[in-house]
């Protein structure tokens, strides 16, 4: 009974004004209804799915951000935010039924008492495990700080199994993925999502990169998070008192977020990269800059989610996001694009549709057009961020027959398999990311056993998908290995210069800035 009780919960927690007397007669049906099936139902009930899945039910009637969340995806998601949890400190990945060790956490527990990379974790206090599925891993390595697991290795080169007694710690979860100089006097931060730790992370690399002249702050894929580390990155860019984003709702006071005293950066050139996957925080952010005209946003068009959530915890360590208010840009854009409430189907369908509209440089009709704060250039509404240069999508490349390598798993269960033989040499020849960047490639036979892997995992050899994706094939390769050897700044120096439109545009934009970058903040935006 007691998520029944949760469910009243919400109820009690909405002030008495708002209890109107057909919401209480609602919830006495709905408790009425439970009751019944649970004493009189022909079979014996387990109510706990039953009622969960009534509030899934209920809050798929309303927007499509609204949403129940169980007891072990909030623990999950939780550890996302705060930016930490305790364990031992291993990126890991499954290769053939065995936890491989693919990183080490620098400065982490197991550093700490020599586990290396490339080691094979067999056996977890008392437990096998080998056949472990990816998704079970966590719950034996992670526990409570100062809690201690036991763990048996295989190290190839070692002829017996290794003993680990490792003492669990917090682990960071960094949310800026990359940062460093892109050329001359340009930095590059990389920020993967909005959690507690977002800002003091920002301001570290921003810092490490020397307060770079001129700044490439890329929101790719980032799809949100907290909205106060939103708020703060968008005033380290705008003067004391410029509005960064309000809100409206029914039910809620309107509030409006505003920089609360000088940035640390509020001359400097500056380029947003966002694209169709960018959405919330990220959004909060691109349209504060681009309605103070403080910098240039290159890319696709973002999400389009602009929902104000707010997050209830229930008795058994679930919750519900409930949709409050609407985020509006300093400008009055609302950052939410229009949907049917129940109709989440379509509206990710309506995402594609619009998405591709964009892309061909085409409007729709009613889509309101809005003014910019500073200089008054014309910017657009209807949903979403809408960049000031758009970059479609570089899919130079890619083929069916390298998407199914990808979508089966196998350029991941080679990489895997590479690393483990290669590691050694690699450390050796390419100590440092440069030597590495000029030296490494992937010849022929790398790609020969990537094939041959495909045929043995079922994925049939196509002679001229491989021949359209054979550049591609290397370039994401070198990158993969220069992620385990270098962590994800490396996947996204190589990356980034080959293989990515809108960051090359940004590179090009910052390195003339008063005759590429600057024109775009005083006229209207310039479409590509």
């Amino acid at each position: 009974m007691r998520l029944i009780f949760a469910i009243a919960g919400l109820f009690l927690w909405l002030p008495l004004a708002a209890q109107q007397p057909d919401a209480v007669r609602q919830l006495q049906k709905f408790t009425q209804v439970y009751r019944y099936l649970d004493g009189l139902y022909v079979d014996e009930v387990d109510m706990a799915p039953l009622v969960e899945g009534a509030i899934e039910g209920m809050l798929e009637e309303l927007d499509p951000h609204s949403a129940y969340i169980d007891a072990e995806e909030m623990q999950g998601i939780t550890e996302s935010f705060d930016g930490e949890f305790s364990g031992i400190g291993v990126e890991f990945n499954i290769l053939r039924d065995t936890i491989v060790v693919a990183g080490i956490i620098a400065g982490g527990p197991a550093e700490r008492v020599g586990v290396r990379p490339n080691d094979r974790i067999v056996r977890i206090d008392t437990l096998d495990a080998v056949g472990f599925k990816q998704r079970d891993v966590p719950k034996y390595l992670r526990g409570k700080r100062g809690s201690r697991v036991e763990i048996d290795v295989i190290r190839p080169g070692e002829p017996e199994r290794l003993h680990f007694g490792i003492v669990r710690d917090k682990i960071p979860l960094h949310t800026v993925d990359a940062a460093y100089m892109a050329a001359d006097k340009i930095g590059y931060i990389k920020v993967n999502r909005f959690g507690h730790s977002t800002m003091r992370e920002f301001r570290e690399a921003y810092r490490r990169l020397g307060r770079p002249q001129s700044l490439i702050l890329d929101l790719q894929g980032n799809g949100g998070g907290l909205l106060e580390q939103a708020v703060e990155m968008a005033a380290f860019f705008l003067p004391h008192g410029a509005r960064i984003v309000s809100t409206e709702g029914r039910a809620v006071p309107p509030q409006s977020f505003s920089a609360p005293q000088n940035g640390e950066d509020l001359k400097g050139p500056l380029v947003v990269l966002i694209d169709e996957q960018s959405a919330s925080a990220s959004e909060i952010v691109a349209g504060a800059m681009q309605d103070w005209d403080r910098g240039v946003v290159i890319g696709r068009p973002s999400f389009g989610k602009g929902l104000v959530q707010r997050q209830i915890g229930l008795s058994d360590g679930s919750a519900v996001r409930l949709t409050v208010a609407r985020y509006h840009t300093p400008s009055g854009r609302v950052i939410q694009r229009p949907y049917e409430p129940g109709k989440r189907r379509e509206y990710y369908l309506d995402h594609l549709r619009r998405y591709d509209d964009a892309m061909c440089d085409s409007l729709d009709a009613d889509t309101p057009a809005y003014r910019t704060l500073r200089t008054g250039r014309t910017v657009y509404g209807g949903g979403g961020i809408r960049p000031d240069i758009l970059v479609k999508a570089d899919t130079t490349g890619f083929s069916t027959y390298y998407a199914e390598l990808i979508r089966r798993g196998v350029m991941n269960e080679f990489i895997l398999d590479y690393m483990d033989r290669e590691r050694p040499a690699l450390e050796r020849d390419f100590p440092a990311f440069e030597s590495f960047e000029r030296g490494y490639e992937a010849d022929e036979k790398v790609l020969a056993d990537l094939i041959a892997l495909g045929e043995t995992r079922g994925v049939t050899f196509d002679s001229t998908g491989f021949e359209s994706s054979r550049a591609l094939m290397r370039l994401q390769i070198k990158a993969l290995v220069a992620q385990r050897l270098f962590g994800m700044e490396g996947y996204y120096r190589i990356m980034n210069p080959a293989h990515n439109d809108a960051y090359r545009q940004a590179i090009e934009l910052l390195g003339d800035w008063k005759k590429n970058g600057a024109p775009l903040l005083e006229a209207e935006p310039v479409l590509q």
